[in-house]
């Protein structure tokens, strides 16, 4: 089982933007201090739900601050971005930092970012499937062109190239965020493993996983790739002497984060949507998710994991808004939640 850390650099109220990043990035110096497989860094434009704007780019920087860890995006927003532009990112840190960059990528929202970066609606309607398959190619293949309806270009080489890592890694792996059947199939007929929201329960997610190897064997992938395919599961880690102390935690901090953070959230046409209650939505992530004792919080994760099949986990672990008990919180993580797992 590997865990790792679920990084959004939220701005919780009362909080500036430089502060939430400080947080971020001493988080993942210390998740890897504390013996974590990962860090996981979210991206969002223009709201105080996450300060980090460009996942890839913080990324960077943490490979750049680390040594052992392993660092992916969860996720870059894929109709936001050129997939080559993105793909060169990609392959740039995976040479540099050693194979230690994965990438995770989504559609991400409706959102007037879209209008913003000059995307349009139909890009995040319509647009993923070509985006992901050029990202994939550019990440694989020596030289790429394009015909596709948004992007049509001749034929140029892949420089530099994922595969002239030194580690003999073909290149960063791939992670698709999925939220629905569409993006579930989407990522098994091309054999990339799924980053499940924190959202989800266990049996929506087995659902998921078990829907996804239906897919991928429809599609011809073989049963070593199916059963090799490693999903993520994002969620809720706080860490507490007592549950009662946990949960306390998380409900005082976590609703006015999420009440500012969701309601910034604009739609690029105009539609109407629905909030969640931040309460409501606190307890129920307190409920599916790793909140109490270290005892507690290993016995939840391994219930998900024998639930699901799923081996990987990206855990929020800023949720108290503090950044000494940010720390705290993920060097129990490691020291007395790790070992029970292993």
């Amino acid at each position: 089982m590997r865990i790792g850390s679920f990084v959004l650099a939220a701005q919780f109220p009362g909080q500036g933007q430089g502060e939430a990043l400080h947080r971020a990035v001493r988080s993942a110096e210390v998740a890897e201090e504390a013996g974590l497989d990962a860090v996981w860094l979210a991206e969002h434009h223009f709201v105080p739900y996450g300060t980090c704007p460009s996942a890839v780019t913080l990324a960077a920087l943490l490979l750049g601050r680390t040594r052992r860890i392993k660092v992916g995006t969860a996720v870059s927003v894929l109709p936001n971005a050129h997939p080559v532009a993105l793909g060169e990112q990609a392959a740039l840190l995976h040479v540099t930092s050693g194979g230690r960059f994965m990438l995770g990528v989504g559609r991400g929202g409706p959102w007037v970012d879209l209008e913003v970066f000059g995307a349009g609606l139909e890009a995040y309607e319509k647009g993923f499937p070509e985006s992901l398959d050029l990202l994939v190619r550019w990440l694989r293949e020596p030289s790429v062109s394009s015909a596709g309806e948004r992007y049509a270009f001749r034929e140029v080489p892949v420089v530099p190239r994922p595969s002239e890592d030194l580690t003999g890694a073909e290149g960063p792996e791939v992670v698709v965020a999925c939220t629905s059947a569409a993006s579930v199939r989407l990522a098994a007929e091309r054999g990339l493993p799924m980053l499940l929201g924190m959202h989800v329960g266990d049996e929506e997610k087995a659902e998921m996983v078990a829907l996804w190897r239906s897919h991928a064997r429809a599609a011809g992938r073989s049963p070593e790739e199916i059963a090799g395919a490693a999903h993520v599961s994002a969620g809720l880690a706080q860490i507490a002497d007592r549950r009662t102390d946990a949960v306390e935690t998380l409900v005082k901090a976590m609703p006015g984060w999420l009440k500012q953070g969701l309601e910034a959230h604009v739609t690029v046409d105009g539609r109407a949507r629905a909030m969640r209650d931040p309460l409501a939505y606190t307890e129920l992530l307190c409920g599916l998710h790793p909140v109490g004792t270290p005892q507690l919080c290993a016995d939840r994760l391994a219930a998900t994991s024998e639930r699901t099949g799923i081996t990987r986990f990206a855990l929020l672990v800023e949720g108290s808004g503090d950044l000494a008990a940010t720390e705290e919180n993920v060097r129990r993580l490691g020291a007395e939640v790790l070992p029970r797992l292993r």
